[in-house]
């Protein structure tokens, strides 16, 4: 049995988010949660968030220990892309690009 979440548009870049993903990928669930309080990143209490969305899944509707529940996978993938215009000298203009993630995570029992 596997339980999965995902937050989808989330405004962070997906490089900054991948950062803190993978310090957590592989590791048992209160350890990663330990691990994402302390981070020092933006993305941490975000993907925090998800970790705690898939474990409530896990418990309300498959029955799944918390105990035994491990991160099998855990990804953030780029979404769409916010573009917006800033003025420049001369009157050009240039694109100011507001980058968006899905992050996703699946749990399984040990």
């Amino acid at each position: 049995m596997e339980a999965k979440a995902i937050a989808k548009f989330v405004r962070i870049s997906p490089r900054k988010a991948q950062q803190v993903v993978d310090l957590i990928r592989g590791k048992q669930v209160d350890e990663a949660l330990a691990i994402l309080k302390h981070a020092p990143r933006k993305a941490a209490p975000i993907v925090e968030k998800v970790v705690n969305s898939a474990i409530a899944n896990a418990e309300n509707n498959h029955d799944l220990s918390r105990e035994n529940l491990i991160i099998t996978d855990i990804y953030a993938n780029q979404g769409p892309t916010i573009k917006r215009y800033r003025p420049r000298a001369m009157g050009r203009a240039t694109m100011i690009r507001k980058r968006t993630s899905h992050i996703g995570v699946t749990l399984k029992e040990i």
